[in-house]
């Protein structure tokens, strides 16, 4: 199943995400520095979804309360929910 975030607080403007079995599958970014957007989709692909969630949680941009992977974190908690 397809997940979609509209992202708060970041230069991304949306992330979407499969999870397949538990793991994410297809992360993808709207948005954002492009070459980290794409570098932390290829570190995700595959990895449990649990592990995503608690690695990315927490992560600030800057002196911003939040970031484009602590966005994907909140996404996947609650696409868990």
């Amino acid at each position: 199943m397809k997940y979609t975030h509209n992202c708060v607080g970041t230069c991304s403007r949306q992330v979407s995400f499969d999870i397949v079995d538990g793991k994410l599958r297809n992360v993808e970014f709207v948005g954002g520095c492009n070459g980290n957007t794409k570098g932390l989709c290829a570190l995700l692909e595959g990895m449990e979804a649990d592990q995503a969630h608690s690695r990315l949680a927490g992560i600030r941009c800057g002196n911003r309360s939040t970031s484009c992977p602590d966005q994907l974190a909140q996404a996947i908690a609650a696409a868990r929910n």
